[in-house]
């Protein structure tokens, strides 16, 4: 029994090898034969020449390739320019007015020179004052018309007491004048050496501003015969009392020149001695050595 079933089981052995072999058969599809060319590299090759001769060469880009000008299309001049008129149809009108005043360019302004003044004067720039009422400044000499010089040298007494008045009212005159200039009216062909003639700083009278303060008289019949009544009256400038100088130190005591016959320095000592005297040797010096 056991023979019998090892003798089935090596029979059945070809049995399956035979039925997987057909099987594989049927289920494989049919295959197409496919030729392959070989390419004999000996075959086109040149004698001497590398392999890679046969590789066309690379030719160069072609330059870009410009389209053609474009034109402006023609325009028909009857249709867009104005209709060409005879000039006997052409007439000038006047121009219109200007909407406002503004618009309007005025007239110039004359140039004065500069040396005149809007008064009317001609300008005297850094004058000096020389006495209350005179004033000299560019070559000219002027006396402020309507008043009475106060000299430089005039006295004037109060209660006994004299005192330079005409110093002082110089001084105040030239505080007025210190960095101003004066407008005068000068005539056109005047002397320059002395000219009587109003003179203004800028609105101020300078005639008025003297009598006013009273340091300069008002001539009569003259224009400040008024404000010099009030000067008198109180007491203003050289109408007034003497100025007190008690509060100022006293006056330096004057040095006295030297006379001719005194000599002004001494005469130099000599190192020499008379003959027939002793020569003392100074003190304050060592003595020779030895």
């Amino acid at each position: 029994m056991r023979l019998l079933q090892l003798a089935l089981a090596v029979l059945a052995v070809p049995a399956m090898v035979a039925l997987v072999v057909a099987g594989g058969r049927v289920l494989q599809p049919e295959q197409s034969s496919v030729v392959i060319d070989q390419i004999d590299p000996d075959a086109d090759a040149v004698p001497g020449e590398p392999a890679t001769s046969a590789i066309p060469p690379i030719q160069p880009a072609s330059p870009p390739v410009h389209s053609p000008p474009v034109h402006s299309r023609a325009i028909d001049p009857e249709a867009i320019a104005p209709p060409p008129l005879p000039a006997e149809e052409l007439e000038r009108v006047e121009p219109r007015a200007p909407l406002s005043d503004l618009a309007l360019a005025g007239p110039p302004k004359p140039r004065r020179p500069k040396a005149v003044d809007d008064w009317g004067g001609t300008k005297l720039f850094q004058p000096v004052a020389s006495a209350a009422g005179l004033i000299e400044a560019n070559g000219y000499s002027v006396a402020v018309s309507g008043i009475d010089i106060v000299r430089q040298d005039e006295i004037c007494t109060d209660d006994g007491k004299s005192w330079a008045c005409g110093v002082r009212a110089r001084t105040a005159f030239r505080s007025l004048l210190r960095g101003r200039a004066v407008a005068c009216k000068l005539p056109p062909e005047a002397d320059r050496n002395r000219i009587v003639a109003e003179c203004r700083i800028g609105k101020q009278d300078v005639g008025q501003w003297l009598v006013e303060n009273g340091w300069a008289r008002a001539v009569a019949g003259g224009p400040y015969v008024e404000a010099g009544d009030k000067a008198r009256t109180a007491k203003k400038g050289i109408f007034g009392a003497a100025p007190d100088l008690g509060g100022l130190p006293p006056a330096p005591t004057p040095v006295a020149a030297p006379t001719a016959s005194q000599p002004i320095l001494d005469a130099p000592a000599t190192d020499v001695a008379p003959a027939g005297t002793d020569v003392t040797p100074p003190t304050d010096q060592p003595a020779p050595a030895q």
